[in-house]
C-alpha cells in the first residue's frame, strides 16, 4: 500500500505534526491471534506532508499481516520516512495487553547521534 504525500506550503517553517490511529491490528506471527494498538507518528514535515487517507488505508493492509511488535513499528517509521522524507519522525506503538504484557515500541528517524 502506497503512502501518498502533498505539497507542505509551510516548509520555510520547523512546526510538529501529530498523528494517532488508536484502531491499528495486526496478527502474531508465532500464535495467530491479533494484535491491537495505537500508532503516534510525530513529525517536523520538510517539503512533503502525510495525506491522512492513503496513510489509514496503510494501516489497514496490515490488517491480517504476521509482524511482531518490534518489526511493524520500525517498518511504519522507514516507509513514512521514505514516502515524506521528515526533518524528523518519532513513532510509537502501544499494544494493547496480551498474556498480561502491554508493549510499547518508539523508534526515530533520523537516528538519535550516539546510537
Amino acid at each position: 500500500m502506497q503512502i501518498e504525500t502533498i505539497a507542505n506550503k509551510n516548509a520555510d517553517r520547523d512546526y510538529a505534526v501529530n498523528i494517532e490511529f488508536p484502531e491499528f491490528t495486526c496478527v502474531c506471527p508465532k500464535t495467530g491471534l491479533p494484535d491491537f494498538a495505537t500508532i503516534k507518528i510525530e513529525y517536523i514535515p520538510d517539503k512533503l506532508i502525510i495525506e491522512l487517507k492513503s496513510l489509514k488505508m496503510y494501516f489497514i493492509s496490515y490488517r491480517n499481516a504476521g509482524t511482531f511488535h518490534e518489526d511493524v513499528v520500525n517498518k511504519i517509521l522507514d516507509d513514512l520516512a521514505a514516502a515524506c522524507q521528515p526533518r524528523k519522525m518519532k513513532v510509537t506503538g502501544e499494544f494493547n495487553v496480551r498474556g498480561g504484557i502491554k508493549t510499547t515500541v518508539s523508534t526515530c528517524y533520523p537516528r538519535p547521534e550516539g546510537s
